[in-house]
This record gives C-alpha cells, structure tokens and sequence, in this order.
C-alpha cells in the first residue's frame, strides 16, 4: 500500500518515512500543502498521514478540498486520511473528524499505535475486519508481517510481501502492472524498468505454482482455487 506523510517537522517526517517502510508500505513524503497537492494530483495514495499546522496553510483545509473534490486525485479509490496534530483538544478532534478525517491521532504517540490505525483504517479500504487476509491456503497477517502457505511460513522481502498483500485484497481480479507500481512502490520507483515483474517473479517462485496467474497484456491475477 502506497502511503503520503504531510509533515513539515524533518526528523519527524523521517522517522515516520522509515518506521511505515520497515513494515512495507511504500511512502512519499511532503513538507507542506503545496508539495502535497503536487503529489496527490499525480499519484494514487491508499491513505494519507496529515498534520494540521504546516508551513503554508494547514491540515483542515487539505482534507476539506479532497472531500469535496476540488484537488483532484487519480484513481477511484477513497483515499483515508489519518490526521496527525499535537492539537488534542476536543473542538480541533471534531473539527478534522467533521472536515473528513478518517481518524484523528495526538502528538506524541507510539509508532505501534500509529501502525494499528493505519493497519486498521487500509483493512476499512478493503472491507476486511481482520488484519488477516486468508485466500485458499494462504494466510498473510498484516500485524505481525508474517504469510503462511498450508499453514508453512514463506520468507518474503518487503516488496513481495506488498504484491502479495494487494493482490490478496483483490483475488481472482486483473491487477495491471502500472497499479501495483503506483500502490507498492514509492515515487523513487523508475516506471520503466522491470521491477514489477521481477519482483512478481521471485514471489511466484516462493508461493509455488499455481497461485499467481500472468494474463497477458493485462497484468496479474492471484487465483482462489490454486492447489
């Protein structure tokens, strides 16, 4: 899942870059509202982690325009936003609840708590109520970073584990390449090299075959009856 941190504090914005990719998501980071608009009108994020009080203006406002459409995003997802302030107090809590947070957490906080928000608002995407994810004989916790086949567990890099994850939330659907580009893969990602189907590859070979379809000139579909 591709994440957007919007935090002007550099060693905070950091901090949440490295803690966020250590558990595979893929994360952009933007300093204040104008890099985040230029971001979120060419990228496809599946959440957003927003701070209120930034350089050029402030979190409220940046929600607001994304629910009410006036910065475009791409895709047809609905992008969660998680809304990241050190102003806890009840009337700011309902203010960015009511401009269309999807959560709302107080600075300072733990790095797990964070993790399970954000566990828990991507399963709300997906219309999971698990951090579990089971298709056929494949079990993938996105708690604990751990993926089973037959009840066996696979060794599985971060990116292998990303593909398998998006794919989990989509069996038997067509996945273009472009899209497990844009959700599992930061803006560092060069679009032109092979880096989807090698990655693609290696964790095919991990699953055994079967479970991974490639249907050409389409992209890929992970199949619900593989042996």
């Amino acid at each position: 899942m591709r994440l957007l941190v919007v935090e002007d504090e550099e060693d905070l914005a950091e901090g949440l870059r490295v803690g966020l990719a250590r558990t595979g998501y893929a994360v952009d980071v933007a300093g204040d509202v104008a890099q985040a608009y230029d971001r979120l009108t060419v990228n496809e994020y599946d959440l957003m982690l927003l701070d209120v009080n930034l350089p050029d203006g402030d979190g409220f406002a940046l929600c607001r325009s994304l629910r009410t459409g006036e910065t475009p995003t791409p895709g047809e997802g609905d992008l969660r936003v998680l809304m990241l302030t050190a102003r806890g107090g009840l009337d700011d809590r309902v203010r960015g609840l009511d401009e269309g947070a999807d959560d709302y957490l107080v600075k300072p906080f733990h790095l797990a708590e964070l993790l399970a928000r954000v566990r828990a608002l991507l399963r709300r995407d997906t219309g999971g109520g698990s951090a579990r994810l089971t298709v056929g004989g494949l079990e993938l916790d996105t708690a604990r970073h751990r993926v089973t086949r037959d009840g066996e567990p696979l060794a599985l890099t971060p990116k292998e584990f990303g593909v398998l994850e998006y794919l989990m939330t989509r069996p038997g659907h067509v996945v273009p390449s472009e899209e497990l580009l844009e959700h599992v893969w930061d803006a560092n990602a060069d679009p032109f090299t092979q880096t989807v189907r090698v990655t693609v590859g290696t964790l095919r070979r991990k699953l055994g075959e079967g479970w991974i379809e490639t249907v050409v000139g389409r992209g890929y579909r992970l199949r619900e009856d593989a042996p």
